[in-house]
């Protein structure tokens, strides 16, 4: 049984050292700077990959797994198909409890209310963010989102030459981070495509 953290924030700008230190009882740590909009993080799935029967994910807050109950429930169930458990550091602590089954059982129904919360919690931003949106779209003054990557970003072009190359979605999000989703949506907004192989056509041996 080993203990492995998961940390995450939502950008790459932001900072992970509140969450490693509270971390720092962990075996080995994950981490990802990108959001916990979906389930496609490079951290989240090498963590996915290598715990093992027995094993406990820790993490600081529940919301560093997921920002919905869809991906919540996702996570949390690869995680107990490999036997493993989680630990939540802000959540009410259940060692005093010496039944197992019943720890379990409070456990989960805990975790249960938190997932509620952070769906309540993310439906509210979506919703606040659509009324701002609509009120500066009014006033003309919505510009829109700023492109994560330009046209010559450097990331970006080395991401498409991988791609190029033969790489697939997933195996360009390992390599260099860039969410595969975000990375489908940049390689057909610039039409990258592979080149398509030549064929030989066959010696005729006729003459």
């Amino acid at each position: 049984m080993a203990r492995i953290g998961y940390a995450r924030v939502s950008s790459s700008d932001q900072n992970l050292d509140r969450q490693l230190e509270a971390l720092t009882h962990c075996s080995k740590i994950f981490t990802d700077k990108q959001s916990g909009k979906d389930t496609n993080r490079p951290g989240l799935q090498n963590l996915l990959e290598f715990i093992r029967e027995g094993d406990i994910v820790v993490i600081t807050e529940l919301k560093r797994l997921g920002r919905n109950n869809k991906e919540l429930t996702q996570v949390m169930n690869d995680i107990q198909l490999k036997d493993a458990t989680i630990e939540v550091l802000n959540l009410p602590t259940l060692n005093g409890i010496e039944n197992e089954n019943l720890r379990r059982l409070l456990n989960n129904m805990i975790i249960e209310l938190y997932k509620y919360q952070a769906q309540e919690e993310r439906e509210y931003i979506l919703k606040t963010q659509a009324e701002g949106i609509a009120l500066a779209k009014k006033k003309g003054k919505f510009k829109g989102r700023k492109p994560l990557f330009s046209e010559v970003d450097d990331r970006l072009a080395h991401a498409f030459d991988l791609y190029r190359s033969g790489k697939t979605d997933k195996e360009v999000q390992v390599i260099t981070g860039i969410n595969r989703e975000t990375f489908r949506r940049y390689r057909k907004k610039h039409g990258i495509t592979r080149p398509i192989p030549l064929i030989e056509k066959p010696e005729d041996h006729s003459t």
